[in-house]
């Protein structure tokens, strides 16, 4: 598929408009209620969906098949990633109303890892074509490993990532709002939320790399293969606030999200030495397991309501009091040399009876 550079341009300046245009609607630090979530999910889906009929419309039937697969994918494998951030937002104890920025940092992070690994794989796939082999076995160990695992969960108290930082990163024991840093004695330190934000990259990296190889299963245009994990990516936040407390009522999910994983694999050897499975037969079979995953897991949970994750009975952090979020200093010495310079004339003024 011939896409010029204009229409690479437009595609990511509509991304980070609508990116600025979340945050300046969440610029305050507040609870998203469950319908304020359902709208923005609706919106996010409605662009993702739009964006594949004018791919259609625009380069055909196939090119707008490949995205459709695509993004189904995307957004079906994104939905582990979702019950992840649950965990980690519960382990942490994370005010819900802080957790939002937390989110659109780590989904903009996302974008950014995940156009590194799809310029990676593409130039791989270019360059090696036994890559697929590669990308085919990883997928199918994958999947296995899934369903192996299905009742497994993160414990981020083991993970290997949050020990390193709490050794070589120094942090407070408090939430001081939305702030990532603050300044205690002259000291940078790290906030509890800037852990978050780092397990939170982590783990979708992780996921990244099974999401990546599967949607080169489907379509190895690079166009296609980022705008659809784009558009996918970019309702996560919405997601999340929607189907956190109804993760419990997912529990055959992981299976269904484990078979669409062997299948694409199945997929993938199919298409080096047999032959091409049609793109509409294969969105078919990932949109079939996926429906009867989630409709076998809503009938097995019926009657149960929305739950969200137990928390410790004591938090592992506390929220700044007020007055300690009086005493934070200013993070540049800029600032800071600033403000002992107002300090010093309001001492003269008053010295002065002015």
């Amino acid at each position: 598929m011939n896409v010029s550079v204009w229409v690479w341009l437009a595609v990511i300046g509509f991304i980070v408009v609508m990116l600025a245009l979340d945050l300046f609607a969440h610029r305050r630090a507040h609870v998203i209620a469950v319908r304020e979530a359902a709208v923005w999910s609706g919106v996010w889906v409605g662009l993702g969906v739009g964006f594949g009929v004018l791919v259609w419309a625009v380069y055909g039937a196939e090119p707008g098949q490949q995205y459709f697969a695509g993004y189904l994918i995307e957004k079906s494998l994104a939905v582990d990633n979702v019950f992840v951030w649950a965990i980690i937002f519960s382990f942490f104890a994370v005010p819900r109303e802080y957790q939002h920025r937390v989110l659109f940092l780590g989904v903009l992070g996302a974008l950014v890892f995940r156009g590194v690994f799809i310029a990676a794989g593409a130039a791989l796939m270019e360059s090696f074509s036994w890559v697929l082999y590669v990308f085919a076995a990883f997928l199918l160990w994958t999947g296995y490993r899934m369903i192996r695992s299905r009742d497994e969960h993160l414990d981020p108290e083991r993970s290997v990532v949050l020990r390193l930082f709490r050794r070589y990163v120094p942090m407070a024991d408090a939430y001081y709002g939305q702030r990532l840093v603050v300044r205690q004695g002259g000291v940078l330190v790290a906030t509890p939320l800037l852990a978050v934000l780092v397990l939170v990259e982590v783990t979708d990296i992780v996921f990244a790399v099974d999401s990546i190889p599967a949607i080169f299963a489907v379509t190895d245009d690079v166009f296609l293969v980022f705008t659809a994990n784009a558009f996918a990516v970019l309702g996560l936040r919405a997601m999340y606030f929607l189907l956190a407390d109804l993760m419990h009522r997912f529990v055959y999910l992981k299976i269904g999200l484990a078979l669409v994983l062997i299948w694409v694999g199945i997929k993938m050897l199919l298409k080096i030495d047999l032959f091409y499975v049609p793109t509409a037969f294969s969105l078919a079979v990932v949109a079939t397991i996926i429906g009867v995953s989630v409709v076998a897991s809503l009938r097995a949970t019926r009657g149960q309501g929305r739950r969200a994750l137990p928390t410790s009975d004591v938090a592992p952090f506390r929220v700044a009091t007020a007055d300690e979020l009086a005493l934070v200093e200013p993070l540049t010495p800029r600032r800071r040399a600033r403000g002992r310079v107002q300090e010093n004339a309001t001492s003269a003024d008053r010295g002065t009876g002015r």
